[in-house]
């Protein structure tokens, strides 16, 4: 065989190659078909992701309802019929308001009358019962972003022992190897997202509390004023 001959038979192996590889079809990755993957304990993790949401949504929704309506402009009217002495349309206001801030002031209208320390400790008991409503199931959030992760990574170590133990009874195979990681990586992955979420979700309404524990105190504080600045007091 000459030297033409081999280089002509290189070269037409080298371009058969390279069209098996231009012909071959190129693998995508399913989320789905990663997420089965996954293994067992990515049911507990879809547990944790549905309640996350769930409380989430509810605790949002409540939270909105508690911060509707203008304080200011709340507090005016009530100043206005305490000095009037109108309590009666004192109390109708709040209850038509029907906020956290609200139902403070009304108990401390319906102590009017007794001295100041006992208005504002009656208020201020309201006022803890009001910040816990808020708060209720809060905590559920926080303990999602501490457990998700957890199940994450006790997905992929429980997968690796599998493959590891499949490795020592079938063999060595860099593509079973390679294979089998990235698909166990998938718990960790997914219980660091619902992890992250969680305390995202956690923080964001934790704020939001706090405005609103904010805005109790100032009107508590506010309503004091009133009750001291009230003529004839």
């Amino acid at each position: 065989m000459t030297l033409l001959s081999i280089l002509l038979l290189q070269a037409d192996s080298a371009m058969k190659a390279a069209a098996a590889a231009t012909a071959a079809p190129v693998e995508k990755i399913s989320l789905f078909h990663l997420l089965q993957e996954g293994g067992a304990l990515m049911i507990p993790l879809l547990l944790c992701s549905i309640i996350l949401v769930y409380v989430f949504a509810e605790r949002f929704m409540a939270i909105r309802k508690a911060s509707v309506g203008d304080n200011i402009s709340f507090m005016d009217r009530i100043r206005e019929q305490v000095h009037s002495g109108n309590v009666a349309g004192a109390t109708a206001s709040c209850k038509k308001y029907n906020t956290p801030v609200a139902r403070v002031i009304e108990k401390g209208i319906s102590r009017i009358g007794k001295p100041l320390d006992f208005i504002e400790k009656s208020m201020e008991n309201t006022g803890k019962l009001e910040v816990y409503q808020l708060e209720k199931n809060l905590s559920i959030l926080s303990t999602i972003a501490g457990i998700a992760p957890i199940l994450g990574f006790l997905g992929t170590i429980a997968g690796m022992i599998i493959l590891f133990f499949n490795v020592q009874h079938q063999g060595f195979s860099l593509e079973t190897i390679a294979g089998g990681i990235y698909t166990k990586m998938v718990t960790s992955a997914t219980g660091l997202i619902i992890g992250l979420l969680a305390y995202l979700g956690y923080a964001y309404l934790n704020a939001q509390i706090n405005k609103n524990v904010n805005r109790i105190e100032t009107s508590a504080v506010e309503f004091l004023d009133i009750l001291q600045d009230k003529p004839n007091s």
